[in-house]
């Protein structure tokens, strides 16, 4: 890990620690509101009524109740609210002695990015999201995904002599408890990813089982093969961090890119920055650690996309090393989602500082195999399709079998025959208890389903453009492949989709231009499990809804409950759950790129919705709705602890 200075006054001391539960007891002491300890039996939640209003459909609330039932019997019901801790716009985060947007995005100095007009580049994406305990202080660690929208309403990638991506970052925020439970913000300031080569596309992020963050770095825009059809994009993303990031000193490297990242936060406000390499590259959307603090699985975005697991030889330590596997789908259903049994394909062994090596020697993709965009007539090569739909022919060198492995993950995991056929691997989380783990496919389509001529062909199921979450049975005494033992209890041995989990599409749009049932759930993309509750919380980024929802669903009673709606246009991201945090629990969930209209609305719907978000949120100096270029970091709030 790399040190950093405390640049924040330590944040208020709440009376009681924040405990971040995996495993924890449904049956645990609660508060009941009153004062009493007393032992939760189990929490149901009402379903918040989808939108209806001009105000409901540009807003992010919620009208749903938490019922929380005791094992004396009795039961309360306690309203949920929405509450936003603060907005990307917010002048609320401060580096090196000033005040600058929460969403303020910043070079490897540490000065602001600023774009060709001479404003401030301040992204609407915030993302992933952990509450953190750091000896017995609260901490919150947010990610911003993306910048898109320049403060004079221009699309970023369209703007002649500017960049389509931009350098990254994530706040650290201390937190206040009022005495409701109600979060407030105190000191903030933005990570310093400068000596790890900066930051690219932060998604995805959470908890780990030891008290730190950690967050996918979703490189997908630099991962193809000169001449490939999409290096265009990859040489436009380096460029931007050589110029925008580096300005000009340092050349980007597109091996430092697509990684965990973890931010491990101090008492006084100051961090640790990690990227680890010993856990491969690729377009993780988060990695998830079991509560073993050893095994950990990747949701892979993209299309041509793999399921892949880290196993690490110590509890809490990824850098001591670890083993990399890739799942191979063995399909035997495809109703309902399909299912499948799952074996695991074994990439190799690495620890941070033999993997860090070999990034510093400066491997490149031609150190480690030979391809060609075309049949070269040699058996020995072996075409794959990994991240696109073009086959590539591989062909790996002699002694880079570890290099193959940690930096180009997906394409050798192709290569040995593991399955890289999914489509947009979103969120994971785990069902200790049950042993079960959750993975969000947010579209069922494209590479998911049969084709011919193409190098393998392993899924096979219908298209389901509204997306499903995959259920995943564990177990321990797994073996690999090769028959050699996977030293892990939390091991995926077969998937299938629980009813309510699968995404269903409408026969044709309905009057506000929905293409999925907006009363299941439609391509689900962040996930989070509670054990206290007993339910798994799924929210949405669907291009088939115009409200995104925030669900809830009870692994024993089946129940669905849509909990939060997100303003039109956004998605639901950053979600967690905190089951005692100072005698209350709460749910993340922050929004985005609200006003990114689908494109299945009327004209005159849209209209109407861009002349309801102007009279309500206002225009910026330029005319441009804050609604385009606003976005929250909130909470679900108003339950008490349930551990």
């Amino acid at each position: 890990m790399q040190n950093h200075k405390a640049i924040m006054k330590p944040a208020l001391r709440l009376s009681a620690l924040l405990l971040l539960g995996a495993g924890l007891s449904a049956c645990a002491p609660a508060q009941s509101g009153s004062g009493v300890t007393k032992a939760v039996k189990g929490v149901e939640f009402s379903s918040t009524p989808a939108p209806k209003t001009d105000d409901e459909l540009v807003s992010t609330y919620t009208k749903s109740v938490a019922k929380v039932t005791y094992s004396d019997g009795t039961s309360k019901d306690f309203p949920l609210s929405y509450d936003v801790l603060f907005k990307n716009t917010d002048m609320t985060n401060t580096v090196k002695g000033q005040k600058y947007a929460a969403g303020q995005l910043f070079d490897v100095n540490m000065n602001p990015i600023k774009d060709l007009n001479g404003d401030p580049v301040i992204a609407e994406t915030a993302d992933g999201t952990s509450f953190l305990n750091v000896q017995g202080k609260p901490f919150l660690v947010n990610h911003w995904e993306y910048d898109n929208i320049l403060a004079n309403g221009q699309e970023a990638y369209k703007v002649e002599n500017w960049y389509s991506r931009m350098p990254m970052t994530m706040n650290v925020s201390g937190l206040r408890q009022g005495a409701n439970g109600k979060l407030s913000v105190g000191d903030q300031t933005s990570v310093d990813f400068s000596t790890v080569g900066g930051g690219w596309i932060f998604c995805a992020g959470g908890p780990t089982p030891w008290g730190t963050h950690m967050g996918g770095e979703e490189d997908y825009d630099l991962y193809f093969v000169p001449g490939e059809k999409s290096y265009t994009t990859t040489a436009a993303g380096l460029k931007s961090m050589t110029e925008v990031y580096f300005k000009g000193t340092k050349v980007a490297n597109p091996y430092d890119y697509g990684y965990p990242m973890e931010v491990a936060v101090k008492p006084d406000g100051g961090y640790d920055v990690t990227k680890h390499y010993e856990m491969g590259r690729g377009t993780w959307e988060l990695a998830r650690f079991a509560p073993d603090g050893r095994t950990a699985v990747y949701g892979d975005d993209g299309a041509y996309s793999g399921v892949f697991m880290f196993v690490g030889d110590k509890v809490n330590d990824p850098k001591a090393g670890g083993t990399l596997y890739a799942a191979k789908w063995n399909q035997t259903s495809d109703q309902a989602g399909g299912a499948a049994n799952i074996s695991w394909v074994r990439l190799g062994h690495g620890t941070y500082d033999e993997i860090k090596a070999l990034r510093d020697k400066g491997v490149t993709l031609g150190d480690i195999f030979l391809t060609s965009l075309s049949d070269p007539g040699d058996k020995s090569y072996v075409p794959v399709r990994a991240g696109s739909a073009q086959t590539i022919w591989l062909k790996l060198k002699p002694g880079m079998e570890q290099a193959a492995a940690f930096f180009e993950t997906r394409r050798y995991a192709a290569y040995l025959g593991a399955t890289t056929e999914f489509t947009k691997g979103e969120g994971v989380t785990f069902n200790d208890a049950n042993k079960k783990m959750y993975m969000a496919i947010s579209y069922v389509q494209s590479s998911m389903k049969a084709e011919e001529g193409v190098p393998a062909d392993d899924i096979k199921l219908p298209e389901n453009k509204a997306g499903a979450t995959l259920t995943f049975d564990l177990a321990s005494g797994v073996k690999d492949s090769k028959g050699n033992p996977i030293n892990s209890a939390y091991v995926a041995t077969k998937t299938y989709v629980e009813p309510a989990l699968l995404g269903k599409m409408l026969p044709a749009a309905d009057e506000q231009g929905n293409t999925a049932d907006i009363n299941t759930i439609a391509n689900t993309d962040n996930l989070f499990y509670s054990e206290a509750m007993r339910t798994l919380f799924i929210g949405e980024d669907s291009g088939n809804h115009v409200n995104n929802y925030l669900w809830a669903y009870n692994v024993d009673t089946k129940k669905l409950s849509r909990i939060l709606s997100v303003a039109a246009g956004a998605e639901s991201t950053g979600l967690s759950v905190v089951e005692n945090f100072g005698g209350y629990s709460y749910i993340t969930s922050n929004n985005q790129h609200q006003g990114d209209w689908i494109s299945s609305q009327p004209k005159e719907f849209t209209a109407h919705l861009e002349d309801v978000v102007k009279a309500k949120w206002g225009a910026n100096k330029y005319g441009v709705p804050n609604y385009k270029l606003e976005n929250s970091v909130g909470y679900l709030g108003g339950m008490p602890a349930v551990k």
